[in-house]
């Protein structure tokens, strides 16, 4: 596949607006972690109330894919997104304005920031039903790579908060989010073929395919482990190394950024060698890489860079996954997308809330890695058993 070929076959300017619009409600939706430590400051939070804290919008979002990801197929991807954006943009100006006061109210405005999760489900559809099969994986990649917006909130945040307060960079959030929709309406096209919209019993037939189940599961553990790692790092630097929350954000970017830049990669090694071959070296890396860490090397420079190894290969299993899904549930993309969505998301609860939950209970994080390692090795498992029984999923090329 050339690039030329790739970009006449779809719409470049959609995909740019898809990628852009994920980017930004990315950057959103994680925009409490980076916080973390100046709000359970200020809020006097303990460990595991920080936990719930950055966990809360990662579960919002998870539940709120399925919603938008129905809305997807009934209004059109375009219209959806505008909806969603409009929704992020009124919360993130009402909180600003109004004040986050107790433990409570982040919850509540966890619950708003998750609907920018749910972009996810607006975002993949928006460039799939522009691209044929055998360019999915480099296309949802590409667009699936606005999970890169977790960084800018890593980098940004802690300083912007320091200097201005991180009541106000809440409010911040508001002003590319609003550039990010002017692009969307000028740019964003539904694509040229759009699923008929079905019954709510339609929808969910799907959960009798048992390759949707597997792909709920591969991915609540890369994209859990994903979002869960990003969520929590800010917290984990500081407490764990000391690292102030500036700095903490720099060492987390440079984790995120490893892990949401390869995942157009991950889509596009699945499209040339196939999801299996690339899931299980996805999985090994990943738990070596996270048990490893439970270890809690004295370096930080060495934390970091098994963190980094982590979330590379968490990153490209996110692409490998996505790569697989409108293979076989290409007139259910919406729902799907939104079904897988959610189930990452709901890894990445559990694996921000554990980590929060293990700290507090055992003054380590070292059993919430271990336990999250323990499932990316059963994941494997999981994947090794259904391809030897011919449930696997096959990759257009490679292992069909």
């Amino acid at each position: 596949m050339s690039l030329k070929s790739f970009m006449k076959a779809g719409d470049p300017p959609t995909l740019f607006s898809a990628f852009l619009y994920f980017d930004l409600s990315f950057m959103t939706w994680v925009l409490l972690a980076p916080l973390a430590v100046l709000i359970g400051k200020d809020l006097h939070l303990d460990a595991a109330h920080k936990g719930l804290m950055v966990a809360t919008p990662v579960l919002a979002g998870a539940f709120l894919r399925v919603v938008v990801g129905v809305l997807v197929d009934y209004v059109k991807p375009r219209t959806a997104g505008l909806i969603c954006q409009v929704i992020v943009i009124a919360g993130l100006v009402a909180a600003w304005f109004l004040g986050v006061h107790n433990f409570g109210e982040t919850l509540l405005l966890g619950c708003v920031l998750g609907m920018a999760g749910a972009s996810f489900a607006v975002a993949l559809p928006l460039a799939s039903r522009w691209y044929p099969p055998e360019q999915q994986g480099l296309a949802l990649g590409i667009a699936g790579a606005g999970n890169s917006g977790t960084v800018l909130a890593s980098l940004f945040a802690p300083a912007l908060a320091v200097k201005f307060g991180w009541i106000n960079v809440i409010g911040m959030a508001a002003l590319p989010l609003s550039v990010a929709l002017l692009v969307y309406i000028l740019l964003a096209k539904d694509g040229p073929v759009q699923p008929a919209p079905k019954t709510w019993a339609q929808y969910f037939n799907v959960l009798r395919v048992p390759q949707a189940w597997l792909y709920m599961g591969l991915y609540s553990v890369t994209f859990g482990g994903f979002v869960g790692l990003t969520s929590s790092l800010p917290t984990f630097f500081h407490a764990e190394y000391g690292l102030n929350p500036v700095i903490a954000g720099f060492a987390t970017s440079a984790c995120v950024f490893a892990g949401s830049m390869v995942r157009p990669v991950g889509g596009a090694v699945a499209d040339r060698f196939g999801g299996v071959k690339t899931l299980t070296v996805v999985f090994m890396v990943a738990a070596g890489a996270l048990a490893l860490v439970s270890l809690a090397p004295g370096a930080v420079a060495i934390a970091i860079t098994l963190l980094i190894a982590g979330m590379l290969a968490l990153g490209m299993g996110n692409g490998a996954v996505f790569q697989l899904v409108p293979q076989r549930f290409g007139d259910e993309m919406g729902v799907m997308t939104g079904l897988v969505g959610m189930t990452g998301g709901v890894g990445g609860f559990y694996l921000a809330s554990s980590l929060g939950l293990s700290k507090q209970l055992t003054g380590s994080y070292q059993a919430g890695l271990l336990i999250f390692a323990a499932l990316a090795l059963t994941a494997l498992a999981v994947l090794t058993l259904a391809s030897r029984r011919g449930a696997a999923p096959v990759a257009v090329g490679a292992e069909a």
